[in-house]
């Protein structure tokens, strides 16, 4: 009996000494967009256990609605938004208390794109034609700076809404060119159907260099050392589909084998070299660029400070 009690009170003694096994921390991540290769370095961190190691426990939610992620996110009902560049500078403006702390995709994905074997060879080109777009705003700033760069202006052509039907809508022959297509989906999607695409991509014409996809959160949120284990495990997640692309689109598609497809998988391919492998940094200069063209661009008032949209976490 008394050996009994003497090592059960061990047992006890150790436990105190070792503490509490603590939970892992909780991240809600809402997503910009159902779930695609664009988010590959999130999926694989939490399906190689790096979130995990870093004792957090991450939540992927796809929206019901894509253009209510920055208001949700602003309420704090999810602690990060998955958000595009352009637009946070849009919600500043608006009063969202949104910034940015990390990248996902570190280059435009945005184009121009025409038909390869269409008349259409350069932008000078377009005079007269019809262009087809899904969303106003940012878009038709990047489409006016990109015609000046050829002489042109947004009075030369004739803008039809096709909605979210873009590449159907130039197949068919309903427009000539289409603007917001992704150069990573859309040109695939166009070859899988049969006819090759011709992109013009925005930075070789005028618009400043920006990212596409940042990770964004409250402004309240900066400090929280959730923030910085969530990017160093995008990060080593980022790395590792670099070097190891084939291992990593297997377990991708074991995630969400939806996505076992032609298209998703060309998509994961040319989305690779697009992915930030430093997502915490920060180009400061670049924003500073970006936030001057989109005040040029009419978009916004005045360009903000970088330290009111964009920060660096530790």
């Amino acid at each position: 009996m008394i050996r009994t009690l003497s090592f059960l009170l061990t047992l006890a003694l150790a436990g105190v000494a070792a503490g509490p096994v603590s939970a892992a921390d909780k991240l809600t991540i809402l997503l910009e967009w159902f779930v695609n290769p664009d988010h590959a370095p999130m999926v694989i961190a939490r399906e190689r256990g790096l979130f995990a190691e870093a004792g957090l426990e991450v939540e992927l939610v796809p929206p019901a609605d894509p253009s209510a992620v920055p208001r949700l996110v602003s309420a704090k009902q999810a602690d990060i938004g998955v958000h595009y560049q352009p637009n946070l500078y849009l919600d500043h403006a608006a009063g969202l208390p949104l910034v940015r702390f990390g990248t996902l995709v570190e280059t435009p994905l945005n184009t121009v794109t025409v038909l390869a074997d269409g008349p259409i060879k350069s932008l000078k080109d377009l005079k007269g034609k019809r262009i087809g777009f899904s969303v106003s705003g940012f878009e038709d700033a990047m489409l006016g700076r990109m015609l000046a760069s050829e002489g042109l202006s947004k009075s030369d052509v004739e803008l039809i809404n096709v909605n979210f039907s873009l590449s159907p809508s130039l197949i068919g022959g309903k427009v000539d060119a289409t603007l917001g297509g992704f150069r990573n989906f859309e040109l695939t999607q166009m070859r899988l159907a049969g006819h090759e695409g011709r992109a013009f991509f925005p930075e070789e014409h005028g618009v400043p260099v920006y990212d596409e996809l940042v990770f964004v959160t409250h402004s309240d949120l900066v400090a929280d050392d959730r923030l910085p284990r969530f990017l160093a495990a995008v990060e080593t997640a980022a790395v590792f589909i670099t070097n190891h692309p084939d291992e990593a689109w297997q377990l991708f598609v074991k995630t969400y084998p939806d996505l076992d497809d032609a298209l998703n998988r060309q998509a994961f391919t040319d989305t690779l070299p697009r992915f930030a492998k430093r997502p915490a940094a920060l180009d400061r200069a670049r924003y500073e660029r970006f936030g001057a063209f989109m005040k040029e661009s009419g978009l916004i008032e005045a360009a903000p400070a970088v330290d009111a949209v964009a920060v660096e976490v530790r």
